[in-house]
């Protein structure tokens, strides 16, 4: 073996280490197996019909990040914008800390309400999200050859276009029609075949499939 770590064989040629071509086998065959379990996968659902069961949410609860507009009838001095901090509580003019995430606005409104009336005389309270990321478990995750891979607020009618627009589209290394979609069912993690390359470049609706809360779309890198 040379020092600069290659193997010399019998008949004098140079090869890479035995390592580094296993290295190279295995993510070759890795590959290989990537194309062939993607290329058996169902394509994911267009109609938002078919997403009912696991969309159909109740009321909205809301999420650590949201935007909330709260009205105090009849008084400037406590109607504000405010965000809900990370550990799912906000502060507000006489209230320093309330719970607000996992409550409806409908429910913050009469905790407010409740926490108000030690100061003012009989306050109504409404609360609107203006913003909104959505709990954790609802979010739509787009990871790997994405230009920015994140998390995004799942939102009614949100489609796989719409996601791959939110994160910048996908980079010159993405093999967009090996994307695949993970959804979690009742009967556990469903796999679906997601032809996002065909819906940029050649404006494919039928790859358009429809988004559920708690999606994961994975964009694997191309072969060459």
């Amino acid at each position: 073996m040379h020092g600069n770590g290659t193997e010399v064989t019998n008949n004098g040629a140079n090869h890479p280490p035995y390592g580094r071509r296993c290295a190279s086998a295995l993510a070759a065959l890795s590959a290989v197996l990537l194309v062939a379990g993607c290329s058996g996968l169902p394509e994911a659902p267009l109609e938002p019909e078919a997403l009912a069961p696991l969309a159909g949410a109740a009321d909205y609860r809301i999420a650590p990040g949201d935007d909330l507009q709260i009205f105090v009838w009849q008084d400037r001095d406590l109607s504000l914008k405010v965000r809900v901090r990370p550990d799912g509580r906000i502060s507000m003019p006489l209230l320093a800390d309330v719970e607000a995430a996992g409550r409806t606005p409908a429910e913050l409104g009469r905790e407010l309400e409740r926490r108000l009336a030690e100061f003012v005389q009989r306050p109504l309270v409404t609360v609107i999200v203006s913003d909104f990321q959505g709990p954790l478990e609802q979010q739509i995750r787009v990871v790997g050859e994405a230009a920015r891979p994140q998390s995004l607020a799942w939102r009614p009618g949100m489609t796989v276009l719409d996601a791959v627009i939110a994160v910048g589209g996908l980079t010159a290394f993405a093999d967009g029609n090996r994307t695949i979609l993970v959804r979690r069912t009742s009967e556990g993690p469903q796999r679906y075949r997601v032809r996002v390359a065909d819906l940029l470049r050649r404006g494919d609706i039928a790859a358009n499939a429809a988004l559920a809360p708690g999606d994961v779309l994975i964009v694997p890198e191309s072969m060459f």
